[in-house]
């Protein structure tokens, strides 16, 4: 990768025509997108469990790139990244801190949704100097009650839409109501406006490992999240049934001064159902 280059490209501001770019370290060639103006500290998005590059809405990156350095990244083993799934979350969080070493950040803000809400609980507390400013949506604390039960949920969920031919996600991220269908579909139509150069979908056995450190994660003891003095924003949907969205509340109880956003109405993907009023809410939070 030509950094340089990459300084003198025109600003992207939209995710779709995001450039895809690649920085090895470790010993594996992590694929990333880059869009945003450069300089000041960048928001690094951290995906969910199954995701790749191409799973994040750009109804919610856009915005946030209007002003800000955003890099979106695979994990080792997921999408065009090379490497192996680690079976836990720490680890996870190891390659996490790897690849934001390998592209220079001293410092960053997270933006984490689902499984890398755990992972970036985990990168916070083992190098708190690293993360600036935190969000956490559709996630929950290390222990935290039923995490371990995602498992059951995900392969019921994913049997229900290959029935009905439909993407998980309609699913398993929102209510199957009047007001949760629609913005299920019109959430899977927005991931597809990146035409060209999309990234390779995630791998069967990837999938199960990931599956494997979510449940691990929910079985192990707490972490002490009282250490964390981040600024930390924490969103979710009022009615996850992922990763239940008491455990939002758990979180916010846990994090000392952190701010709690519950929308109405909505599942795992209430931020993406309700983008319109989230993503000004996270411009605002994640600003300078």
């Amino acid at each position: 990768m030509d950094n340089t280059d990459a300084r003198n490209d025109p600003v992207v501001t939209s995710y779709a025509k995001a450039p895809a770019r690649t920085v090895t370290a470790g010993g594996v060639s992590y694929a990333y997108r880059e869009l945003g103006p450069k300089g000041g500290i960048p928001v690094v998005f951290f995906v969910h469990l199954a995701a790749t590059l191409d799973n994040w809405d750009p109804r919610i990156i856009d915005p946030i790139a209007k002003n800000r350095h955003v890099i979106t990244f695979d994990q080792p083993g997921v999408g065009a990244s090379t490497g192996r799934v680690p079976d836990n979350i720490e680890a996870m969080a190891d390659d996490a801190y790897t690849f934001i070493k390998a592209l220079g950040f001293d410092k960053i803000d997270v933006f984490s949704f689902s499984l890398d809400g755990m992972i970036a609980q985990d990168l916070a507390l083992k190098h708190p100097d690293r993360v600036r400013k935190l969000v956490l949506t559709g996630t929950g604390p290390r222990g935290g009650k039923d995490i371990d039960k995602v498992v059951g949920t995900t392969y019921r969920d994913i049997l229900r839409a290959t029935l009905t031919r439909s993407d998980p996600k309609e699913f398993l991220f929102f209510n199957r109501n009047a007001t949760g269908k629609p913005a299920a579909k019109a959430f899977i139509k927005r991931l597809q406006e990146r035409t060209e150069d999309r990234d390779k979908p995630i791998s069967p056995r990837a999938f199960q490992t990931q599956l494997k450190a979510i449940q691990a994660f929910g079985r192990s003891a707490p972490s002490d999240l009282s250490t964390l003095t981040h600024p930390t924003l924490i969103a979710n949907g009022d009615n996850d049934r992922m990763v239940p969205s008491v455990l939002s509340e758990d979180l916010h109880r846990r994090i000392k001064g952190s701010e709690l956003i519950i929308y109405p109405d909505s599942g795992h993907g209430g931020i993406f159902q309700h983008h319109t009023r989230f993503a000004p809410a996270v411009v605002e939070f994640l600003a300078p």
